[in-house]
């Protein structure tokens, strides 16, 4: 669950096997800044791929004792440069599908990979559902587009899934599952329940 970016990108993770609209979105300065990537397109039909479990390696790093909001967590965790094959997957897909969102827009999109691969109905692992065939288009022949890791960007996407991972900030997303942009209407949105909308995106169980 190819276009270039011209200051906006395209967001969604929902049901496998139907083609979805993909639209152009306008992002922030505040919260990103974007770069010439990949679009990604998503399908809509219930797939289920079972993978071998894998359990994600554990996030190592200084995290703040306490924080009063989502942004002042964000501000003063540290950002590793080397990552393991599983948070790499998670931080991917923060940044790909919602480095133009707000933060808590980052941390729902996050919780809805950990949420799927703690779900008997995908994948068992951030990457197999990543990865899984017909969810995330800017996935390319079984890879992911280059990230300009030096951006603000990828910095920030690192930390959200390092926040997400480790649970210390509770997502809006809650158990939402799938999720898509607020200016496309898939058919399978109708018969799911909704959990939260931040910004351009629609959050679902």
């Amino acid at each position: 669950m190819v276009a270039t970016f011209a200051g906006a990108e395209e967001t969604g993770a929902q049901e496998p096997q139907t083609l979805a609209e993909a639209v152009v979105e306008d992002t922030t300065a505040e919260e990103a800044v974007l770069t010439e990537e990949v679009v990604p397109v998503f399908v809509s039909e219930e797939v289920v791929q079972e993978l071998p479990v894998e359990a994600a390696p554990e996030y190592s790093g200084n995290v703040p004792a306490a924080a009063n909001s989502l942004r002042e967590l964000v501000s003063g965790m540290s950002a590793p440069e080397e990552l393991s094959d599983e948070m790499r997957c998670l931080a991917g897909a923060v940044y790909f599908e919602s480095r133009g969102e707000p933060l808590a827009g980052q941390l729902a999109v996050a919780q809805v990979v950990i949420n799927r691969a703690e779900s008997s109905r995908f994948p068992s692992s951030y990457c197999g559902v990543v990865y899984q065939r017909a969810q995330f288009s800017f996935v390319r022949g079984g890879s992911m587009p280059r990230i300009k890791t030096g951006s603000e960007a990828w910095q920030r996407a690192k930390k959200i899934a390092r926040i997400a991972h480790q649970g210390l900030w509770d997502s809006e997303a809650q158990d939402s599952l799938y999720f898509h942009a607020t200016y496309v209407s898939p058919r399978w949105a109708h018969k799911k329940t909704r959990r939260a909308a931040i910004k351009t995106h629609i959050f679902y169980r």
